[in-house]
């Protein structure tokens, strides 16, 4: 009885804990919606009042990720977050062209003298990104303005950027982790066999490892071969920038995980001064001490009371109006799904509808399609590649930037572009075929469910709650054999190779950009700003301005935005918290594998995607 009484008692306590959530969180939700627009009124009234710049440094401290096109591209995003508390920083998306364009003015701006790098915040970005951002970093230090890097510790993502600065300072506490790259996903084969669910695949491609998570407990020596390629690419790429940086050869920066054991060890275990030792920082210091050095670098800010300096979230100059002609700039950020856009997925109806509105504007001439995607449906990537032939169709030119990864899909929908420029650490290729189909019979079974019925034909027989006819399984798999032979036909057709050449790189196999331009598959390896001059040459502009097609959120859309991110914020750790320590760090594990198969909504179930590019560790 007492078991008993304990038991209901823990139910209604719990009960009144969730209502006293839910009930505070709808008034902070409705209170947050009072102070935005409140600060919305203010911003519209502000908003072209120029700010005074103070003389000092910019103080780059970024937080969160850096993306192409982040979900809610509104300066109420960042107050937003503020608003919402620290805990969903490191959820915040930064836009990797905004953040450029700024270091880029902050050159030239005689007001900055300087530059701190305080990223203790900064979550990370594909490779691609941070060596753009890296190249913004060059040209503000070959201007003579020095370039200060700060920080109680520094992962391999901070430490890339941190390279770039004159001087790095650790924290005596500190570590700089150089560990290297990995991949890993789970593999779900025994899990699926013991809840009985049956798995048909359907694919085309030796290295098409997308499927493998549902067919096998491992992965294949096949796509153990290829991803160890790529991945060792990508590292090797790491370690000449950031060596070239410190002025370190490759094998100084990173000797190896003996001879850092050897190092650790001479250096007593301290990692601050094994970093110091290997030359990777240039000195340890504490917070107040790295403040004195910038005070009497930069001048001391009695309003701040802290060295003289303007975030980069605060920094807002005045831009002289560009001129010219424009050149559209689409993005295709993320899986490419059929229907209208939503957060983190690429929508083909909006997308083509961008690519639709940059055709029919006479007062665009050229459009870059930038493209950091891993692929999706691929019904959804023929409808945005059908508006490119479009494009360049009626006479404008279609340059395809490549960001982190442009992969099957992202492929796909890049293939018709007149030239296509890769980052050398671009994934991309990986063009194959695939389709899952998951059937419940034996679950059903096993716990005493039948279905039954009648039909005019096998082939309206389907339903997942019964083994798929042969006939439609026969049917299924000629028709993704069919789809790999469009797709290596209309790569065939634009790169203008034969369908055996393009037929030899694919099978689904990934390449990195240097590998990809060397068989055919992209034209030039450079960055963003290369697109943009090869489609003013392309379009024979002499003066030009950016059209950027980005969606423009209403207030609602921020306020649920923000939400999101706060609910994601807090509940995750709520939850855990409740869990015993096995199943806590599975549902970590969990959390953490790409959503490959969360939204996959192709009419004909077919799907060119690399479920590995972006789970570069």
């Amino acid at each position: 009885m007492r078991t008993l009484w304990r038991f209901i008692a823990g139910i209604f306590r719990w009960t009144w804990h969730l209502i006293n959530f839910v009930r505070e969180l709808i008034l902070n939700l409705f209170l947050i919606f009072l102070i935005l627009i409140g600060v919305g009124i203010y911003l519209t009234f502000q908003n072209n009042v120029s700010m005074e710049i103070p003389r000092g440094a910019l103080l780059v401290d970024l937080k969160g990720t850096v993306v192409d096109s982040p979900a809610v591209n509104n300066r109420f995003r960042l107050l937003g977050r503020e608003l919402l508390g620290t805990s969903s920083n490191r959820q915040q998306e930064n836009s990797l062209f905004d953040l450029v364009d700024t270091l880029r003015k902050a050159k030239d701006d005689k007001n900055i003298t300087g530059m701190v790098l305080q990223l203790n915040d900064f979550v990370g970005a594909d490779q691609p990104s941070l060596q753009y951002i890296g190249k913004a970093l060059r040209e503000f230090r070959d201007s003579g303005k020095p370039i200060y890097a700060i920080g109680d510790s520094y992962n391999q993502t901070q430490y890339y950027l941190a390279s770039y600065a004159t001087k790095i300072y650790l924290s005596p506490l500190g570590a700089v982790d150089l560990h290297g790259f990995a991949t890993n996903n789970l593999y779900y084969k025994a899990l699926l066999e013991k809840v009985k669910v049956t798995t048909n695949i359907f694919r085309v491609g030796t290295y098409k490892s997308a499927v493998e998570p549902l067919i096998r407990n491992d992965m294949s020596p096949e796509a153990r071969e290829a991803d160890s390629r790529w991945i060792g690419g990508l590292w090797q790429n790491y370690l000449d920038t950031v060596a070239a940086n410190r002025q370190l050869t490759p094998d100084q920066l990173f000797p190896g995980a003996a001879d850092i054991i050897n190092g650790l060890k001479a250096a007593g275990g301290d990692t601050a001064q094994f970093a110091l030792n290997s030359k990777l920082v240039d000195e340890l210091a504490s917070r107040p001490v790295i403040e004195n050095q910038l005070v009497k670098t930069f001048g001391w800010n009695k309003t701040n009371n802290n060295f003289n300096s303007v975030s980069i979230y605060d920094y807002q100059p005045q831009s002289p109006a560009e001129l010219g002609e424009e050149i559209a700039v689409v993005f295709v950020n993320g899986p490419i799904m059929d229907g209208p856009q939503t957060a983190g997925n690429v929508g083909s109806d909006t997308t083509a509808e961008q690519l639709r509105q940059a055709r029919l504007d006479p007062n665009i001439k050229a459009v870059i399609l930038r493209v950091n995607s891993p692929g999706g449906s691929v019904s959804a990537s023929e409808v945005i590649r059908s508006e490119l032939v479009a494009i360049r169709a009626i006479g404008k030119p279609v340059v395809v930037s490549m960001g982190g990864m442009a992969a099957s899909g992202g492929y796909w929908v890049s293939a018709p572009a007149d030239y296509i420029i890769a980052s050398p650490s671009t994934l991309t290729g990986s063009i194959g075929i695939f389709g899952v189909i998951n059937t419940f019979e034996n679950t059903l079974d096993s716990i005493g469910v039948n279905t039954d019925g009648v039909a005019t034909s096998p082939l309206a027989d389907i339903t997942v709650t019964k083994a798929l006819p042969a006939e439609f399984s026969q049917m299924m798999q000629q028709n993704i054999e069919n789809g790999y032979k469009k797709f290596i036909t209309l790569v065939a057709d634009s790169r203008k190779m034969t369908p055996e050449q393009v037929d030899q790189v694919a099978q689904g196999h990934v390449w990195l950009g240097s590998d990809a331009r060397k068989n055919g598959l992209v034209d030039q390896l450079g960055d963003f700003d290369d697109a943009v001059k090869k489609a003013a040459e392309l379009a024979k502009l002499t003066h030009w301005q950016l059209s950027w097609f980005v969606d423009n959120p209403s207030l609602a859309d921020i306020l649920l935005s923000q939400f999101n991110v706060s609910i994601h914020a807090m509940l995750p750790a709520m939850i855990q918290s409740m869990l015993p320590a096995p199943l806590n760090s599975l549902a970590k594990a969990a959390a953490e594998q790409p959503g490959l198969f969360n939204n996959l909504n192709d009419p004909q179930h077919r799907y060119a995607i690399c479920l590995t590019c972006g789970e570069v560790r």
